[in-house]
């Protein structure tokens, strides 16, 4: 369900539709229930004319157990209807979480970038939660409860017109008391939920950075913020919890006004002789037996209002859609693949140009060494080329094909990357390696840790490849991490290999060992070293040298090298690291 048009009827159609079939038996339980309740005061009437009159003991006696047994078999048709209805409703929303999920993963890296993941978490578990409960309450309580009340008017009619014209009237001018009070109510759970967003976003980012807040003093900012985004979180909980608290108190009055219409027209009519004491009493208890559908259908309209606003939220999350434009009309070949950039204009912002008139070209099976200063525009064109972000104007092409015109999953299998910054999960080392491709056998995985001399990392695991990872990595040293990161790239074996200085936090004794790796990696294929120490382009073969988005220098490193007038080439001379900080 991908509709930009989603709302709550849709909710139901498309995610409760599967489950038809569960239809009937819910509705036999929803019936039964009703029926109960509404024969039982019966009992009760006959007991207490009955009594009145001089019946004998034994027959009371079997009406009092006949409306025990009653209760009891209520009580159990209530635990089964409850039972399939939360069935049906969690059945539906993890349907829903998984179109959320599927769909955010689509979106561009833009989106991800401008949303946190606490936000992201409240949006699809948080909502969809609300609506969990909305489903399965939906069918068991508002049906079965407007059907109970429907039902209760219809007793009082056959008892006397009088009390069926007066309770009829209570109940459509309490019905209308209430839909007022939650249409006005609604937007208050709007802004709570978006506040709770925001704050869940906040703690999510900051608990996960706590050993660096505390070790640079920033846990007084951070309480600082934690306050200020909690003061607009506690007021639009109290807005919302007062509109709902309204609402009851609201029935509380109601029906406080609806025993007394009761016992009214109950002693009146009484008094006339119309009805027995057992009618005034089963009137008076059919009032009181209101209250309960009345309270849950308050209580439903109450979680209506939290549902209507995460129906909204789940409107724009699916109302958000890529700006990559997907397509799948060209194919890129096997092997070393050919990179050209050709007057290439990006900004993240459109307004505010990163790189600008960029055009090289990198031949096949070639390495080529890109340096510049902090922001000037090294990682970004790492990114362009795979495809995160879409350039503004001029093009990018893979072994001659724009990129545009491949499939964003080939893309990607004919180019890998590797970062400082290692995404690694809680799971086992084979799950890291092969990013959960269960496609990718264990003799395949040992070939490639045999062929690039990690063999031996790899026996020194206490379960080598059922090994579990901590989260974030945990337990694995930072070049330990990388030795991961560099044996995914292996396993895909793709035709351009970026390197994002992924050498440079490692310690020497594995840095040694990741060497001949490196070397073995780049056999056969097009590198790109995004550097940041002079060392490390010593294998290299070109140099592109950027400076505020713009080509400063570019060209063949031996002939860079030898020409003393090269930026490049001071460089080497004055060991300008600080040129690539």
């Amino acid at each position: 369900m991908k509709s930009s048009n989603l709302n709550g009827r849709d909710l139901l159609f498309v995610y409760l539709r599967p489950q038809w079939w569960r239809v009937p038996g819910l509705i036999f339980l929803i019936f039964a229930g009703i029926g109960i309740q509404l024969i039982n005061p019966q009992i009760l009437r006959y007991f207490i004319d009955s009594a009145l009159g001089g019946i004998s003991v034994q027959n009371l006696i079997r009406a009092g157990s006949l409306f025990v047994g009653l209760a009891l078999i209520q009580q159990l048709v209530s635990i089964a209807s409850t039972y399939v209805s939360e069935n049906v409703a969690w059945t539906a929303t993890n349907q829903l979480r998984s179109d959320l999920i599927a769909h955010c993963l689509r979106l561009d890296l833009a989106f991800h970038k401008e949303k946190t993941s606490g936000e992201m978490l409240e949006r699809v578990d948080g909502d969809v939660n609300t609506l969990a409960n909305f489903f399965s309450q939906a069918v068991i309580q508002l049906l079965g409860n407007t059907l109970l009340v429907s039902g209760i008017l219809v007793l009082f009619f056959l008892e006397d017109w009088r009390i069926g014209l007066t309770m009829s009237l209570f109940t459509l001018v309490s019905f209308a008391v209430l839909i007022s009070i939650r249409n006005v109510a609604t937007r208050y759970w709007v802004h709570y939920m978006q506040a709770s967003a925001n704050f869940m976003g906040f703690l999510g980012e900051h608990l996960a950075g706590t050993e660096d807040l505390r070790a640079n003093g920033a846990t007084g900012y951070v309480m600082q913020r934690f306050y200020q985004l909690l003061r607009p979180l506690f007021e639009s909980r109290r807005k919302s919890s007062l509109a709902g608290y309204s609402m009851w108190m609201v029935t509380l009055f109601l029906f406080g006004l609806g025993n007394a219409l009761a016992l009214l027209i109950g002693v009146y009519l009484w008094n006339a002789r119309i009805i027995s004491l057992g009618t005034v009493y089963i009137t008076f208890y059919y009032v009181n037996l209101l209250n309960d559908p009345f309270e849950q259908i308050r209580t439903q309209l109450q979680q209506l209002q939290q549902a209507a606003a995460a129906v909204e939220r789940v409107k724009q999350l699916f109302q958000a859609q890529p700006t990559i434009i997907e397509q799948n009309i060209a194919s890129l070949p096997a092997g070393a693949l050919s990179v050209s950039f050709e007057e290439v204009e990006f900004g993240y912002q459109p307004e505010t140009p990163i790189l600008q008139q960029m055009t090289f070209s990198l031949p096949a099976g070639q390495v080529m060494g890109i340096l510049g200063r902090t922001g000037s525009g090294k990682t970004t064109l790492a990114r362009l080329l795979l495809r995160l972000y879409d350039i503004q104007s001029g093009s990018i092409r893979l072994a001659g094909v724009p990129i545009q015109s491949v499939s964003q999953r080939e893309l990607r299998q004919h180019i890998g990357m590797v970062t400082q910054d290692v995404q690694l999960f809680h799971a086992t080392v084979r799950a890291n390696l092969t990013f959960f491709d269960h496609t990718i056998s264990d003799e395949h995985i040992l070939s490639v840790l045999e062929e690039i001399g990690l063999k031996p990392w790899l026996n020194a695991l206490p379960e080598g490849l059922d090994t579990l990872l901590g989260s974030d990595g945990e337990g694995l040293s930072a070049g330990e991490a990388q030795l991961l990161a560099f044996t995914r790239v292996f396993l895909h074996n793709p035709g351009l290999v970026i390197l994002d200085e992924a050498s440079s936090r490692l310690d020497p004794a594995t840095e040694q060992l990741i060497e001949r790796a490196v070397s073995k990696l780049f056999q056969g294929r097009t590198g790109i070293i995004i550097a940041h120490h002079l060392a490390t382009l010593q294998r290299v073969d070109r140099i592109l040298y950027l400076s505020d988005g713009h080509i400063l220098e570019q060209g063949e490193r031996a002939e860079l090298v030898a020409d003393p007038t090269s930026h490049f080439s001071l460089i080497l001379q004055t060991g300008g690291e600080e040129v690539m900080a």
